[in-house]
């Protein structure tokens, strides 16, 4: 049985290896591939991993032993799971093996805005402390986290997880969901729809998926609901965010900062607007990226095509 990985690299860099795929057939791992490319790698391939390679229509339909898709991620609309169905191919994908990790980037991001961490550290090997006439300075604004409110967007496993989080902290928690679930449990929680919880939360945080209508969610009008005060935080998906407007209202005060580790097109133009915004984080899409939650997503995977070959497929969505 032939199996390809198209686009390994992000996913195991060298740090991994591929052992427990391998085991189970003729396994081929390229680091990354074009579309051009993928025909001509997976001919009389019965199994395919993809992690943000397109697999779309007029790729599938050129490769009639494909059996099994198996997505490096848990996010899946880089497949045209529909046409997959129709012909008989399973799709998997990794659900939950990032949320520790996106919860912890989620408040690196946020730290880093109330404290400066970074900025701080770099005035003092400058040499700003050692000339300093006081025992300390700051450059930035010093923010405390305990008593401000967090909007959560998304309120799934890492959305919870971020509450539990922000509850340590001594934060009021403002909810937004599709399907709201018991959360009595919670002292310090509440729900709301979108505008209450613009116009009540000091941070914002992103953590739903990408539909049609959460596509451009936070845009001019919904981000002049914010505090000028406030800081929006997105680890979901790029396009959830309006990264013009969002730029727009950092730029002229709307909102007071942003941390970012998701954009619209990745790898970026360098025209992006975000890029030339004031106090805006941007980090390489890498929450989900620890050696953890990548060692957790490789078992997974191998778990997944195990499955399928014994008749019992799990994680599908394309059913």
């Amino acid at each position: 049985m032939k199996i390809v990985v198209l686009d390994g690299y992000t996913l195991n860099p060298g740090d991994l290896n591929w052992d427990g795929i391998g085991g189970i057939g003729d396994l081929h791992v390229f680091d990354r591939t074009s579309e051009q490319e993928i025909v001509e790698r997976c001919k009389g391939a019965e199994v395919i991993f993809t992690n943000k390679t397109p697999l779309k229509e007029h790729i599938l339909e050129q490769l009639p032993k494909l059996k099994y898709i198996g997505v490096l991620a848990t996010g899946y609309n880089v497949v045209d799971i529909d046409y997959a169905k129709s012909k008989g191919v399973i799709v998997t994908n990794v659900p939950g093996y990032g949320t520790a990790s996106v919860v912890q980037m989620t408040f690196a991001l946020l730290l880093e805005l109330c404290q400066h961490v970074q900025r701080h550290s770099d005035t003092v090997f400058e040499g700003e402390w050692s000339a300093s006439p006081d025992f300390c300075y700051w450059k930035y604004p010093l923010i405390e986290l305990e008593g401000k409110t967090i909007g959560i967007i998304g309120f799934g496993n890492i959305g919870q997880k971020v509450a539990e989080v922000a509850t340590a902290f001594g934060m009021n928690i403002i909810g937004l969901a599709r399907h709201q679930s018991d959360q009595s449990g919670r002292k310090n929680f509440r729900w709301a729809q979108l505008p209450e919880l613009l116009s009540y939360s000091d941070v914002v945080s992103i953590h739903c998926p990408l539909f049609p209508e959460t596509k451009d969610l936070i845009n001019k009008k919904t981000l002049g609901m914010m505090k000028n005060s406030a800081f929006l935080l997105n680890t979901s998906r790029g396009p959830i965010v309006v990264e013009q407007d969002l730029a727009e209202a950092l730029n002229t005060g709307v909102i007071a900062g942003a941390g970012i580790d998701v954009l619209s097109v990745e790898p970026p133009s360098e025209s992006n607007p975000l890029f030339k915004a004031k106090n805006c984080l941007i980090t390489p899409h890498i929450a989900w990226a620890t050696k953890e939650a990548r060692s957790r997503l490789m078992e997974t995977v191998e778990k997944n095509l195990s499955s399928y070959l014994k008749g019992k497929p799990v994680n599908v969505v394309n059913n």
